[in-house]
């Protein structure tokens, strides 16, 4: 079975997934997988964040590894780089370790792109493929399965992989291992900047007295309108700070971008002013609202609270 995923197409009838990792987006990108006929084994340290998957006919494995040991794909979605090492990479429990030769792992993580291209060579060494994974989207386009997919690794098995990752969204070919990691941050640096013009758009807006929900309809066509103010825009007005992409996880890309900024020479002000805002909502304990919270970082700098 585990060879046939990676020597031959993927259908629910030869292929077997394994998933790691089912909080906000996860859940919704499993669910596509399972209502698609895909055999489906998910670990998350959470067991409850598991359930409903579950509860839709999942298997639910106690370790990576095990997962790994009845999975030919096994895909990771996980906090933070140090998690992606310990499920992926662990000696005794990671997922490695469980996969048999041909198996393929794909991590959905944004992480570093120096581990990716690691777990590509620890994956090479057992006979196994890795692919860098990362989406754009927050919680919405894992419902709708629209994400953006940015896939690093051998182009051959990101095509393999095709038929998965378009019950998700759409998959986007960057390069080798570690050009996913690559193609995300920078998708993150270009979201950081948009955000918080959006966000200084809106205090303005509602210190010259306009009718900010009026406003927002009014750009929203014009050169003004972006991605970011379809999700977020109404749900700044609701103060709807429900995480679609937590803050925590935003600080962390973010800083992932200033390192490799440093080890590129690169000065980027914009992205050290974003980081630095969504540092200080962190500072505040928001740290778990999603990203569209930055709007109280601005409400604090200007002493103005929107609908007051």
């Amino acid at each position: 079975m585990a060879t046939s995923a990676a020597a031959g197409p993927i259908n629910p009838s030869n292929t077997r997934l394994g998933w790691i990792g089912t909080g906000v987006m996860g859940r919704s990108m499993c669910a596509h997988l399972i209502n698609a006929g895909y055999s489906l084994t998910v670990f998350n340290r959470t067991l409850s964040k598991a359930q409903p998957l579950v509860d839709m006919g999942a298997r639910l494995a106690q370790t990576p590894h095990d997962l790994a040991a009845q999975s030919d794909v096994v895909f990771s979605i996980v906090g933070y780089p140090s998690d992606v090492l310990q499920v992926l990479l662990d000696p005794v429990n990671g997922a490695l370790s469980g996969l048999r030769p041909g198996g393929i792992l794909v991590d959905m993580t944004t992480s570093e792109p120096s581990l990716a291209v690691e777990i590509s060579t620890a994956a090479s060494s057992k006979n196994c493929f890795s692919i860098d994974a990362p989406v754009s989207g927050g919680d919405r386009g894992a419902k709708n399965g629209t994400l953006a997919i940015f896939a690093g690794g051998d182009e051959a098995i990101v095509n393999r992989l095709n038929p998965i990752f378009t019950l998700m969204g759409k998959v986007n070919y960057m390069g080798p291992s570690g050009k996913g990691q690559f193609a995300k941050l920078a998708n993150q640096i270009t979201i950081a900047s948009t955000m918080v013009g959006l966000v200084e758009g809106i205090i303005y807006a509602h210190k010259a007295g306009l009718n900010v929900a009026s406003f927002l309809d009014a750009i929203s066509t014009g050169a003004a309108g972006s991605k970011s103010l379809d999700l977020y825009g109404s749900r700044i007005l609701k103060r709807d700070f429900d995480p679609g992409f937590f803050v925590n996880h935003f600080v962390k890309d973010l800083g992932i971008c200033l390192k490799e900024c440093q080890n590129m020479g690169l000065a980027l002000p914009g992205l050290a002013l974003a980081q630095q805002l969504y540092l200080s909502l962190k500072a505040h304990g928001e740290g778990n609202l999603g990203t569209q919270a930055l709007i109280l970082a601005l409400e604090r700098l200007n002493n103005a609270t929107l609908g007051s």
